[in-house]
């Protein structure tokens, strides 16, 4: 259940169509929904904006496909990450992050910011992320600081978002030479990809932490979801309903 759905349901107690018993049942039932495995947050989407996601690294492809359709019953978009590729193919997705109905409709900007090749795949959960919390998406890739031009060819895109999510590996450099082009709301994505001192992302972590760059946030290693999110929600509020 989401803000929509709540407010028809009061809506319908005010117009008589639906007694305030039955919709104290109805909201009674909304905070979750007890599986066999999971206890899945259906109330998620009321208190926050957006429904809960499913983490699938771990779970089983029913388990998957069993919170899904749970979310489902209330909600017309649930977003799954960390799929292995027969979790994808069950969902209808390809990636490892897929989105199951339709995203919200799209305020805002965010466009992401890849380093390398390498760090695609972080790169694009944080995209399929932003697109399905409500956010337009631009996708910049292979600017890496090794090749400056590159990243200067995209110096529009950098200026009209209305935030950044830049991912970048190896010494997780390419945060801080974007913080100093333009003042746009960033947030920095370091990841695991890099050679062996580079301890699986650490480095670049570290390095985007110490940023000489103001303005720079950080996440954990490899979280293009939490980026995503939190770079769609910064973008909506740019352009409220």
């Amino acid at each position: 259940m989401d803000r929509d759905a709540a407010h028809a349901l009061l809506q319908s107690v005010a117009d008589g169509s639906l007694t305030p018993a039955q919709a104290l049942d109805r909201f009674a039932t909304a905070p979750y929904d007890a599986l066999a495995h999971s206890l899945v947050d259906t109330h998620r989407a009321l208190r926050t904006g957006d429904p809960e996601v499913v983490y699938a690294e771990g779970k089983t492809t029913q388990q998957v496909l069993d919170n899904v359709a749970a979310l489902r019953a209330g909600s017309d978009r649930v977003l799954v990450t960390r799929c292995s590729p027969e979790t994808a193919e069950a969902l209808g997705g390809t990636g490892r992050t897929v989105l199951v109905g339709t995203p919200k409709e799209p305020r805002g900007c965010v466009a992401v910011l890849a380093a390398g090749t390498s760090d695609g795949p972080v790169a694009e959960e944080a995209a399929v992320t932003a697109a399905a919390f409500g956010a337009h998406v631009a996708r910049v890739d292979d600017v890496g600081v090794a090749g400056l031009h590159r990243l200067l060819a995209a110096r529009e895109v950098l200026d009209t978002a209305d935030v950044l999510v830049v991912v970048a590996g190896m010494e997780g450099a390419l945060p801080s030479v974007v913080g100093g082009l333009v003042g746009t709301p960033m947030v920095a994505v370091p990841t695991s990809i890099g050679y062996g001192a580079s301890f699986q992302g650490l480095a670049a972590l570290l390095a985007m932490l110490n940023s000489c760059a103001p303005g720079v946030t950080v996440v954990n290693i490899d979280n293009g979801f939490g980026a995503g999110v939190f770079a769609a929600r910064v973008a909506r509020r740019t352009q409220p309903a």
